[in-house]
């Protein structure tokens, strides 16, 4: 099976990377700049895992010559549109498109523009960011990448996957019921990045205030409100885990929004904050904690295009 992972910044990178040390076919569709700097000094991953120096297969856009057997898509919400321009050659009948996005409205983007059966069902947990020198930093151990048939089904694509990914240390499992726990990741995002976008601080420092975790349970509240209108309704044992952790006494915990807000960043405030508050508008449903968090965010963002 030949891999495409489409960019190279902290998600693609690491688990793209991580897969090439083993030795999987892996090639990075990444701009020519990027491409340029992997090619002279390779890709280096810092992690609690073990450090490393990949030297990776890389292609441009204008580089693919005949589709890929899958494509894991790890850019953010913002880049989906040039990125299937730029896929468009890669992916054929039986190509499978994994997408790593944030929220859910890439899925039938994703669908409409190739095929529902290209789509594979697939959710990422991982905290990594991009450095300046283009190093790709681990912040926890914490690696998880599921993925699956969104009807669940047992097929024999999902085992050419298991076979691909096996032997890897990056934490991929095929699990039976990915829908559901992508719209949990949803919920997951959202809270943490309203929490600590809006409360500019990480869920520690936002529990420490007189407060802070009574409007960070309400904001969770509000999320599994919307999801449980629209959605897959997570489960029960999810929404525990959940609010322990955007509820914990000193933790260090933040959003990848915030990481990105506190770089100067452009934010992925659409596809994470305001698509659900759309939806909760749509289905009547009041959500003023995650609503302020989106104008918040926005404000930031609109800045970001002013200074341009």
């Amino acid at each position: 099976m030949r891999l495409l992972v489409v960019g190279a910044g902290s998600t693609g990178g690491y688990f793209g990377g991580r897969l090439a040390q083993a030795g999987r076919d892996v090639t990075f569709l990444v701009r020519p700049s990027r491409a340029a700097h992997l090619r002279e000094t390779g890709l280096h991953l810092v992690s609690p895992h073990g450090d490393a120096t990949v030297h990776p297969k890389v292609v441009t856009a204008d580089g693919i010559d005949a589709p890929y057997e899958a494509i894991l898509l790890t850019v953010k919400g913002f880049q989906l549109e040039a990125a299937l321009n730029d896929i468009a050659p890669a992916v054929g009948p039986e190509t499978m498109i994994l997408p790593v996005l944030n929220g859910m409205d890439h899925m039938g983007t994703i669908a409409r523009r190739f095929s529902r059966a290209n789509v594979v069902g697939c959710a990422l947990k991982v905290a990594t960011v991009l450095e300046d020198d283009g190093s790709i930093v681990q912040l926890t151990p914490m690696q998880d990448l599921a993925y699956g048939e969104l009807d669940g089904g047992d097929t024999a694509r999902m085992r050419e996957l298991d076979g691909f990914f096996s032997g890897v240390a990056i934490g991929a499992r095929r699990s039976p019921v990915i829908h559901r726990e992508m719209w949990e990741k949803w919920v997951l995002l959202a809270s943490a990045g309203a929490i600590t976008c809006l409360m500019r601080g990480t869920v520690g420092q936002v529990e420490a205030c007189p407060g802070g975790a009574t409007f960070a349970s309400n904001l969770v509240d509000e999320v599994v409100a919307i999801v449980n209108a629209v959605g897959v309704p997570p489960s029960a044992d999810f929404l525990t885990a959940a609010r322990a952790q955007l509820t914990a006494k000193g933790s260090p915990l933040a959003s990848s929004m915030f990481r990105d807000l506190q770089r100067g960043r452009a934010v992925e405030v659409e596809n994470i904050i305001g698509d659900l508050v759309r939806h909760a508008e749509a289905a009547g449903i009041p959500c003023p904690l995650l609503s302020a968090a989106y104008v918040h965010l926005l404000v930031y963002q609109n800045g970001l295009v002013a200074q341009r």
